[in-house]
């Protein structure tokens, strides 16, 4: 008959009492932020994360911490977007970071990131922008500011006259110029006055220039209008 084994007071094994696990509170978690919680980034990166998916730019003068924690967490906030088919552009000259839409001819590609057009009062204000930016800068100037009557007085002079009365034109005017401080391109400084971004070029190239250009000339705009236009681009 086989003898049973025994366990010496050395090796012995006190079982425990209750054989399920005590709940950890969830406070008592380090590593989980919210219930149910399965993401493996610190809070900080995620909330960058969240930044570039939420808004258009991330601004390295304007989101100071922000920039800081996405330079350093470059690689792993790049892996998140190309998981879902965006990529993370970043233009250290200017300071600034924007995500793109992946698109392949030979890849299904879910959309995931929709297109927001400028209407056509915003792009005559870009284009006034664009060349007050560029005549600054190349003058050395460290930045470019205008006066909200300054864009009316030029950009009025782009309308055709199917686009209403003056105090109609001007609303337009107003209302784009809102559209782009939200989008980053432009800030108000003080009342009426505006401080260009650099984000300017990256929205609106030289080459862009060009094809709006041709665009006016197509449009039921005054000549005069569109010779003050290719005046403007010539100094680019």
């Amino acid at each position: 008959m086989r003898e049973s084994a025994t366990l010496t007071d050395e090796t012995a094994v006190e079982l425990p009492s209750d054989p399920f696990i005590a709940p950890v509170a969830m406070e008592d978690d380090p590593d989980e932020l919210f219930a149910g919680d399965r993401g493996v980034l610190d809070p900080e990166v995620r909330r960058v994360l969240v930044h570039v998916l939420q808004r258009r730019f991330l601004q390295a003068d304007r989101h100071r911490d922000h920039w800081a924690v996405l330079l350093d967490n470059q690689q792993v906030i790049e892996s998140r977007l190309n998981d879902l088919f965006v990529r993370l552009v970043i233009d250290h000259d200017r300071g600034v970071a924007y995500k793109q839409q992946v698109r392949a001819g030979d890849l299904d590609v879910p959309i995931l990131l929709r297109d927001s057009p400028y209407s056509r009062s915003e792009t005559l204000v870009l284009v006034h922008l664009r060349t007050v930016y560029q005549r600054e800068t190349a003058a050395g100037e460290p930045s470019a500011r205008v006066d909200v009557e300054d864009v009316e007085q030029t950009v009025l002079s782009y309308f055709a006259d199917a686009d209403g009365d003056t105090a109609r034109r001007q609303k337009a005017i107003r209302k784009a110029l809102d559209r782009l401080a939200r989008d980053g391109i432009v800030e108000e400084e003080s009342a009426g006055r505006f401080r260009i971004s650099p984000l300017v070029e990256i929205v609106l190239s030289a080459e862009k220039l060009r094809e709006l250009r041709d665009w006016l000339r197509g449009q039921t705009v005054q000549d005069d209008a569109a010779d003050d236009l290719e005046e403007e681009e010539q100094s680019l």
